[in-house]
């Protein structure tokens, strides 16, 4: 794990930068979520609308309860049981969740990662972060640091170097209310 590419990356999020980055799966971009030009860099980035909303990974469940409304225990028990880890959850979201993240929805997808270096990311920069995969809409995701370069145009600020955590398939993303499967 390159300590200082990821003390660097927590700089560049909070100074208003997008990062690349790799995550259980997929290389992702992410940022501040709390800034709006950023957010906005990063979907034009990906020429994404912003109406499908993102997801959120955090290093602690702490990060990630101000974005999220808990319907009931039960769904609180379901996500919690498997974070850190590879699993989504959508949580109704709080007035704290900018519209930006949420998309045209009342909800929030949220991940306590347990990959290295994107949970290293988020303790860095202190809290959850935008966690999108570093590819433009419609292209498949991008498996390596190079692909995401070329998907991305180098329009991002900084990549920080790792490797995929070894899933196949992007995070599994469920329904905290219900814990059906919204995406495999």
């Amino acid at each position: 794990m390159n300590v200082a590419k990821i003390r660097e990356a927590g700089r560049v999020m909070r100074s208003g930068g997008v990062i690349v980055y790799p995550t259980e799966a997929v290389w992702g971009v992410g940022c501040d979520p709390q800034n709006r030009g950023a957010v906005e860099r990063l979907l034009a980035m990906k020429n994404r609308e912003w109406q499908k909303g993102l997801i959120l990974i955090a290093a602690s469940i702490e990060q990630v309860e101000p974005y999220i409304e808990v319907p009931s225990r039960m769904a609180w028990r379901r996500a919690t049981a498997t974070w850190p880890g590879a699993s989504t959850w959508v949580f109704p979201a709080t007035d704290h969740c900018p519209m930006w993240i949420s998309g045209d929805r009342d909800t929030v997808a949220v991940r306590v990662t347990a990959h290295p270096v994107a949970s290293r990311l988020c303790e860095v920069f202190g809290g959850a972060i935008v966690s999108t995969s570093a590819n433009r809409a419609g292209d498949p995701p991008a498996r390596s640091a190079g692909t995401a370069r070329i998907y991305l145009r180098n329009r991002f600020d900084l990549l920080v170097p790792g490797a995929l955590g070894g899933l196949d398939q992007p995070t599994i993303i469920r329904d905290a209310a219900n814990g059906n499967i919204l995406r495999r």
